[in-house]
């Protein structure tokens, strides 16, 4: 219920569209309904079992009132026109309110359309919003095919199977009333036994789909499980044609695969069940009900007269549809259902990574950075271990160390990637988490060891973040990182597409894209994680004098492997299982011989 309500929700920006749907629902059910009492006392005047009436009835707001004018009424086109003109009369005027009816049909689809689509419009830009507000903790614990699967097929199964139900919600409940009036309207004793003959049918279409739910969510986690199977695939590519390991992932992926089918073909069957069950179990009760129906024609109260029998078991079919149509909805509804749960993990995720409710005005960096007794760990193993370290405005400190060491993590702290669990990281003297996270983040640029990139223009993976550049500006950046010519070389220069991730250029090429872009954004703090590994000598070289002329003016905080990249860094700071256990400058610490010169030989060795 609770996912049910969240669904609705989302339709309160259409709620307008949803009541129109609603009143060309009641108004095509009216149209249906009139059309068909119209038949039962023509039939009963036409076939002579109801006598002419001559004389016109006085209007009276009651139920007896209104059926003895429509007897006066037939009864002066039978006299008047004759039986067979008077047929056709009523025929026409049946046809009319068919046509009317079909029409609201139409106008009730026509803004239902609008509704489901654009509650699933709502619902893509809600997911879509929530997993770029995420932090980055939350997708190590994610896998990335499965995230995609809930964004992708979950959403369209929501679509298909519960907003694709909105139609009949609004549709055939209102539908169902309407010619269940008519009914009592015929005959109160048939309709109570009718009354009493549905629920039992609906209970049990309802123990089927029961189980529906949960299988369905576990075939959606399969799914996603899929998906991340075919994403690692074509990422590592190369290593499993490397490694000749085609038929060990054709053997993972077919073992997955066939176990999904196997859920697919047992959810499916389950749902297919509902469409004939639900019409066997109406024919059932229609049987029952027109067995008891003609015991009240033919009985010796002879309650019902013929022609109402055939009215209300006409009326009671066009229930009988919708009854189907609903069960089948109650079906999907339940299969979407499943998907909705998936989705909801996504939307009710709990970011930790807030802003808080009064934030610090606007920081401008003036005087440094400072980490005060930081701890940090990822799940059960702690990483940084009291780790304190002062960066004064325009230093250009260093981390260096072992790979696993908590270099990048002492990083990724800074822009609030992740939060500390014990101590504090100051700017300016205050808690980095009195800021805004959007405030504290446009103070810094970052340049990672995989450069990230889009499969856009050069130009637009450069001026990412920073939509108002000029092209002058965009160039003139690309020109600093050493990317300029090579852009140019291109057929459409700054406008050529670079493919997935970059996959048109070459892994230096990709590296000075990413620092292109962060040369663009211009900000006071660099943080560069091994920024120039992907470029070979020559590249390597051009890029580190433009970064070194950059990082004059700015705080920077690199992290190397190549110690020979950061001889000129006001402090390096060597990095062991997640203390520092060394700092100073280069001459300084190799003339230590400790750590740091030991690494610093072995390089050079």
């Amino acid at each position: 219920m609770k996912r049910i309500l969240g669904i609705v929700r989302r339709l309160w920006p259409y709620k307008w569209r949803a009541l129109a749907s609603v009143v060309c629902n009641i108004l095509s059910a009216f149209f249906s309904l009139f059309s068909l009492s119209l038949l039962i006392p023509f039939l009963g005047v036409l076939f002579g079992t109801m006598p002419l009436v001559d004389a016109r009835p006085e209007f009276a707001l009651s139920l007896s009132s209104v059926r003895d004018t429509l007897y006066y009424f037939i009864s002066q086109l039978i006299l008047s026109h004759g039986r067979s003109a008077a047929l056709l009369m009523v025929i026409t005027f049946v046809v009319a309110n068919s046509l009317l009816k079909n029409l609201f049909v139409y106008l009730s689809s026509w803004h239902i359309a609008f509704i489901r689509h654009g509650v699933i419009k709502d619902l893509r830009n809600s997911l879509y919003s929530k997993i770029v507000s995420l932090p980055l903790g939350f997708y190590s614990e994610e896998r990335k095919g499965d995230v995609m699967s809930k964004m992708s097929n979950d959403v369209n199964e929501i679509e298909v199977s519960v907003v694709g139900s909105l139609e009949l919600v609004f549709r055939d409940p209102i539908i169902i009333l309407v010619h269940l009036f008519g009914l009592l309207l015929i005959s109160v004793k048939l309709t109570v036994f009718v009354l009493i003959l549905l629920p039992i049918s609906g209970l049990i279409i309802g123990r089927i789909g029961k189980s529906l739910r949960k299988r369905s969510l576990t075939g959606q986690e399969w799914l996603g499980g899929l998906l991340a199977l075919i994403e690692e695939t074509l990422g590592g590519l190369r290593i499993v044609k490397a490694f000749n390991a085609e038929q060990q992932s054709n053997q993972r992926f077919t073992a997955a695969n066939a176990h999904y089918t196997r859920l697919m073909v047992h959810i499916n069957r389950r749902r297919a069940l509902a469409p004939p069950l639900s019409e066997f179990l109406g024919t059932v009760v229609m049987g029952v009900a027109l067995w008891y129906g003609g015991t009240l024609v033919l009985g010796a109260d002879t309650s019902l007269s013929p022609e109402a029998l055939i009215g209300f078991m006409g009326l009671f079919y066009m229930i009988l549809n919708p009854a189907k149509s609903f069960s089948t909805a109650y079906f999907n509804i339940q299969k979407g259902l499943a998907s909705a749960d998936r989705v909801e993990t996504i939307l009710e995720a709990i970011n930790p990574i807030q802003s808080p409710l009064n934030p610090l005005p606007k920081p401008t960096f003036r005087h440094g950075i400072e980490y005060r007794d930081v701890h940090f760990s990822y799940a059960d193993r702690e990483i940084l271990h009291g780790v304190n370290l002062s960066i004064q405005k325009g230093m250009t400190v260093a981390l260096v160390g072992q790979s696993g060491s908590g270099k990048t993590t002492l990083a990724d702290l800074l822009p609030r990637f992740y939060d500390v669990q014990g101590g504090q990281i100051l700017l300016d003297g205050h808690d980095i988490r009195e800021y805004n996270v959007t405030d504290l983040r446009a103070l810094m640029g970052n340049v990672n060891q995989e450069p990230i990139l889009f499969n856009d223009t050069f130009y637009n993976n450069i001026s990412f973040g920073t939509p108002n550049a000029s092209r002058a500006e965009v160039e003139q950046a690309a020109r600093i990182a050493n990317a300029h010519d090579f852009i140019m070389e291109t057929e459409q220069g700054y406008d050529t597409n670079i493919g997935d991730r970059g996959s048109k250029l070459s892994g230096g090429q990709r590296q000075r894209i990413s620092i292109a872009r962060a040369i663009l954004k211009n900000p006071p703090i660099m943080i560069l994680d091994e920024a120039t590994s992907s470029l070979d000598t020559t590249s390597e070289r051009l890029v580190q004098d433009a970064l070194e002329s950059l990082m004059k003016n700015r705080t920077s905080l690199v992290i190397a492997h190549r110690l020979s990249t950061v001889k000129d860094a006001d402090l390096i700071c060597v990095v062991r299982d997640g203390y520092i256990v060394e700092t100073g400058r280069h001459e300084e610490l190799l003339a230590k011989g400790g750590e740091y010169s030991t690494l610093y030989n072995m390089q050079l060795i």
